[in-house]
């Protein structure tokens, strides 16, 4: 750093030399000679500060872009990659989605089928249940209908017996009853 601030200060003392040799009126401008050699240490020491500085700030500099580049490249890699599995998901949507319709569609068949089957089993079931009950009220209405009958037809009878009997035909009665027994019992000894 010492060299560098050497370097300016020879390089920037003819210029303030010459300055004031201006403004004192009584001196001649410098010759050519002085501003060229004034210009080379000057040209120098800028050569001198860019050739030790530059290259480390410019290899650092590279380094950040060359960084910055792969960065940027890997990131549009793992970007395109991106997108193509996106472009593979939205391509497989329609397809998915046209599975998912039919796959929907067969399990609604297949249910509408099973309901109906069922709907077929409860009402057979049903008609059964209604049939046995049927006939067992039937069979139950005839069996009424023949003890009704039955009763009937003894209160009927009962009725017509007591209407033809007399106390001569109930003596009659008595009498043949009474035959009856005796003819049997001589009949098993």
């Amino acid at each position: 750093m010492k060299r560098v601030l050497l370097v300016l200060a020879l390089a920037l003392a003819p210029a303030f030399a010459a300055e004031e040799g201006g403004h004192g009126g009584g001196m001649k401008e410098p010759s050519i000679w002085w501003k060229w050699a004034n210009f080379a240490v000057l040209a120098g020491g800028l050569g001198y500060l860019i050739s030790k500085y530059a290259p480390a700030y410019f290899e650092s500099r590279n380094k950040e872009i060359r960084g910055g580049l792969q960065e940027a490249r890997k990131l549009r890699e793992e970007s395109e990659a991106r997108v193509a599995d996106i472009e593979r998901r939205v391509a497989r949507l329609g397809t998915d989605m046209d599975a998912m319709r039919e796959g929907a569609k067969k399990e609604m068949a297949a249910e509408a089928e099973r309901i109906r089957t069922e709907t077929e089993k409860t009402l057979a079931k049903v008609q059964a249940n209604a049939e046995h009950e049927i006939a067992a009220a039937t069979k139950f209405a005839l069996h009424d209908l023949k003890v009704y009958s039955a009763d009937l037809a003894i209160q009927l009878a009962a009725a017509h017996v007591r209407n033809q009997l007399n106390p001569a035909t109930q003596d009659k009665l008595v009498t043949d009853f009474v035959g009856q027994l005796a003819a049997a019992k001589k009949v098993s000894h």
